[in-house]
């Protein structure tokens, strides 16, 4: 008897919980809330309002639900990735005769290596597991989930009435705020985060489910391109993107060859005597048909085709050449900066093609300064870079710390690796003028400089009053949009004698060093 009880109560708790969690609930409560109402007023309805919760706890629903989405995983699961695509085709076949629509999503997780590097492969297969499990637990029973790739995951959405652009981003914020939960790993835990790229099932550039998943996979990389924990959408304008740096790609090696990709020169003066003091030598691509294109789009197609090498090889070669021109001319320029990438400088032949070219050209050393990013001087742990860069000090080049002030270099460093200059980067420069925040950075900036007998050059003055501050606050050298562009080799000889025509026996200001 008492068993029969027990099952009884069990099948009503589980009607109850299953009524109460179904999609009828958004009848069955405006029903009963209604002729609750209607037949005894307001203390009727209040009673209503506490016992359904009550009834909810009670009996479990809190932990029911859970038990049936933890089952709805087990049963669905994360289909196997030979089994995603056809089931994208079949929400594409069936999407027209609905009138519904749907959209594709891929999810990779950021900065993968690192935790790979950092914990065991079971740990690694732990966190996947659980990036699975929250993509499960934040989607519907008919959406579609795979793992594409090593941290890679596809969701195609079960076709939906209504889906808009606003809709979907809503969903990757859901989806990545499942996942930068902490995952728990032998006694720690694991903060992972993810980019997503998605496409609207309109916004499909073809007709078949491969053309859709490129469609989000490009949003994808584009998300990735922009930083972590980003999200983007897939847009004909985003593919017209893609196009643009593929051909890049595909042209930039024959570019190099041809002589496309040349420097473009951008002077570099004294703030003591006003005289130039040297150029820094600038990749630009005058491309035939398109013009001038920009740095920030040529540089990444060139290091991705592994060609940074090469760049800095035509780069030191027309360098060298433009050094002899201005020798031939008459004009006082005492040397040229090249910028060496990580690649380049890990490269054990560096110094010797350095010195080839130097002996080429029938140049001395002092004639080149090597300029090395911050960021590289940082994060180096490759023996070969320090040995190539103190081999390059020892040669006589000179060694300039760029864009400083962006990557955390100690004084050791700058002591390790022989800088002989470093250059402020131009975010300590702009509006220094008028922000005394930024005057007192630059002013401890040049007193260490000072006290270790390192020079010091401002990058990014476009300005008058900051080229003044400068020169009063005891900066060595200046180069910016204030001073001159970059300019193509031609208009360097134009520009030199113009400029030394103005100075005009500049005075020297007393005390100070001359460069």
């Amino acid at each position: 008897m008492l068993l029969r009880l027990t099952q009884a109560l069990d099948r009503a708790r589980e009607w109850f919980v299953a009524a109460m969690s179904g999609p009828q609930t958004l009848a069955f409560l405006p029903a009963a809330t209604l002729a609750a109402f209607w037949l005894g007023g307001e203390p009727a309805l209040v009673g209503l309002a506490v016992a359904v919760p009550l009834l909810w706890l009670l009996f479990g629903g809190v932990e029911t639900t859970a038990k049936a989405r933890l089952a709805r995983s087990a049963a669905t699961g994360i289909v196997p990735t030979d089994q995603f695509l056809p089931k994208v085709d079949t929400t594409l076949a069936d999407a027209p005769s609905s009138g519904k629509s749907s959209a594709l999503f891929v999810l990779e997780m950021d900065h993968f290596t690192d935790l790979t590097d950092r914990y065991e492969p079971a740990a690694i297969d732990k966190v996947l597991k659980a990036v699975g499990d929250r993509m499960l637990a934040t989607s519907r029973d008919i959406d579609t989930i795979s793992r594409i790739g090593d941290s890679r995951f596809g969701l195609c959405l079960g076709l939906v009435q209504h889906l808009d652009l606003e809709s979907c981003i809503q969903l990757s914020g859901r989806l990545q705020a499942a996942i930068e939960e902490p995952i728990a790993i032998d006694g720690t835990s694991a903060y992972v985060s993810a980019s997503i790229g998605f496409c609207l099932l309109s916004r499909a550039p073809g007709k078949d489910a491969q053309d859709w998943l490129n469609a989000a996979l490009a949003a994808m990389n584009e998300a990735q391109r922009r930083g972590p924990s980003t999200v983007r959408a897939y847009s004909p304008e985003l593919q017209s993107r893609l196009k643009y740096r593929a051909d890049l790609r595909d042209e930039v090696s024959s570019a190099l060859e041809q002589g496309y990709i040349q420097p473009w020169f951008q002077p570099q003066i004294s703030t003591n005597t006003g005289k130039v003091t040297g150029f820094e030598a600038l990749a630009r691509w005058i491309h035939p048909d398109r013009g001038a294109i920009s740095p920030a789009e040529f540089l990444p197609s060139i290091e991705a085709a592994g060609l940074l090498e090469r760049l800095a090889e035509v780069m030191m070669y027309h360098s060298f050449t433009a050094l002899k021109a201005w020798d031939s001319a008459g004009l006082h320029v005492p040397q040229v900066g090249v910028n060496f990438s990580g690649s380049e400088l890990s490269n054990p032949r560096l110094v010797d093609k350095v010195r080839w070219e130097l002996d080429r050209f029938d140049l001395t050393p002092d004639r080149l300064t090597v300029e090395i990013l911050e960021t590289v001087v940082t994060n180096s742990t490759d023996d070969t870079i320090t040995r190539n860069i103190k081999a390059l000090t020892d040669l006589g080049c000179h060694i300039d710390l760029d864009d400083f002030g962006t990557g955390n270099a100690s004084i050791a460093s700058i002591r390790r690796f022989g800088v002989g200059r470093i250059k402020i980067d131009r975010s300590f420069v702009m509006k220094a003028d008028r922000d005394p925040e930024q005057q007192r950075m630059i002013s401890a900036v040049l007193t260490m400089a000072e006290r270790l007998g390192v020079e010091t050059l401002a990058e990014g003055v476009e300005t008058v009053g900051e080229h003044a501050l400068l020169a009063q606050l005891g900066c060595d050298h200046v180069q910016g949009f204030g001073i001159a562009r970059p300019m193509p080799f031609e208009k360097t000889l134009d520009w030199v004698r113009a400029h030394e025509a103005k100075l005009q026996e500049a005075p020297v200001i007393p005390g100070r060093r001359i460069n």
